[in-house]
């Protein structure tokens, strides 16, 4: 329902700023600039779930036999006692588990491309133990709002765009990146535990959060004894080893249990396939949307009142070039990502507002992109308190973004 009133709005807002720019500025473009939008994003949206097909048919295939070889069964039962109570309502051992620990590990490792399937396939499977298949269950809120967080141990991609862009050191924003998204992570479990009426703290889940802390802290130890370079190295070669360990760990299992590896993949590939078909209309409903805010000057508008809203308060105003980026990034990855290149071109990539975007792009992930496309997957038209508790993720962490900034920068 609250993805219903904000398209609309979206579409609505871009209209009248369009009405606006035309009759009150003399800006005659704006509509032909609206109208090529919607047609520029839809062909995105479309391009964008043809190239899902082959990763989702592929991660999918090796999932199935992951699932008949009993493997996915098996790293359910480990993580169970930390799940069962962030994920009450779901059985010990629930399929679901196995998908969503690899999804979240493909995350914090940066490998978007294998986190995706992943993720669809833990929210099939909650799905099928879904009493009202219409409706996102407490496990889907709580699993999508810990994917929007976006937690990343190591932002290769925003390191290399760092690069690119001419940057000293790229790994100095490595982190507050860390720091940001982690931050946003926490409120985005609290959020839904509140909601849920989940309590954080119990021994189990308190031991894990301790633990995880430990390991960013490791991580960030690590990052700053050794050279960048080096760093951006392992981290490739990490992410490399984990996704071959596990494709060849899954065939292996499945020889050993002597199922059919080879008709179990074409099973779940097949799923994939429809899968990545059924998300088309679901993203192209929220591009379109977003692209006809954003070429009607709705986004300059808004970042320009709130620069003058900061400034009015006596505030600091050096991060407002920052806020596109960060404004953008719940919406649209694609739209972020092209702000943060040209905030680095415009400014530098070693500015204050240059090293900020960057923190700003790690600190969350694209949360209506994420919530169109895993909803839509399985068909949930009410996502309930899910927005709500995506967006408390992203404020913490862009909060957090700019604080850091600040502090490391400025």
């Amino acid at each position: 329902m609250i993805l219903n009133y904000i398209w609309i709005g979206l579409i609505l807002l871009a209209v009248v700023m369009g009405c606006i720019q035309c009759f009150c500025f003399g800006n005659t473009d704006v509509f032909n600039a609206i109208l090529d939008s919607t047609f520029a994003n839809a062909k995105t949206g479309f391009e964008i779930s043809l190239g899902l097909t082959g990763v989702l048919s592929l991660w999918m295939g090796i999932m199935k036999i992951g699932e008949q070889a009993g493997v996915v069964k098996q790293m359910s039962k480990v993580v169970s006692p930390f799940f069962t109570r962030i994920f009450p309502e779901l059985p010990k051992g629930h399929p679901a588990f196995g998908s969503m620990l690899m999804n979240i590990s493909a995350t914090m490792l940066g490998i978007d491309n294998a986190a995706t399937p992943l993720g669809l396939q833990a929210m099939r499977e909650m799905q099928e133990s879904n009493a009202d298949k219409t409706k996102a269950s407490n496990s889907m809120i709580m699993f999508l709002v810990l994917v929007t967080s976006g937690l990343t141990l190591v932002p290769v991609s925003i390191m290399t765009y760092r690069a690119q862009m001419g940057a000293a050191n790229p790994a100095d924003v490595f982190l507050p990146i860390l720091l940001a998204t982690y931050c946003a992570a926490l409120a985005g479990l609290i959020s839904v535990a509140i909601a849920q009426k989940i309590n954080l703290w119990n021994k189990v889940v308190m031991g894990t959060l301790v633990g995880l802390t430990a390991v960013v802290a490791v991580i960030i130890w690590a990052a700053m004894h050794f050279p960048q370079e080096q760093v951006n190295r392992w981290s490739a070669v990490l992410a490399s080893i984990l996704l071959l360990g596990v494709i060849v760990w899954f065939i292996v299992a499945g020889m050993v249990h002597k199922i059919n590896v080879y008709d179990a993949f074409i099973d779940g590939a097949k799923g994939g396939f429809q899968t990545a078909i059924g998300i088309i209309p679901y993203l192209i409903a929220i591009l379109v949307a977003v692209g006809m805010f954003r070429a009607s000057g709705g986004m300059d508008l808004l970042v320009r009142g709130l620069g003058a809203f900061f400034a009015l308060l006596g505030l600091n105003t050096d991060f407002v070039p920052a806020l596109p980026t960060a404004l953008m990034r719940p919406l649209s990855g694609a739209g972020a990502r092209g702000m943060m290149i040209d905030a680095m071109a415009q400014y530098g990539a070693d500015s204050f507002v240059g090293r900020l975007v960057s923190i700003v792009q790690g600190s969350t992930d694209t949360t209506f992109y994420i919530l169109a496309v895993y909803f839509g997957s399985v068909n949930i038209k009410n996502t309930r308190y899910a927005v709500v508790c995506g967006l408390i993720a992203d404020f913490f962490g862009m909060a957090g973004a700019i604080a850091l900034g600040y502090l490391f920068f400025h």
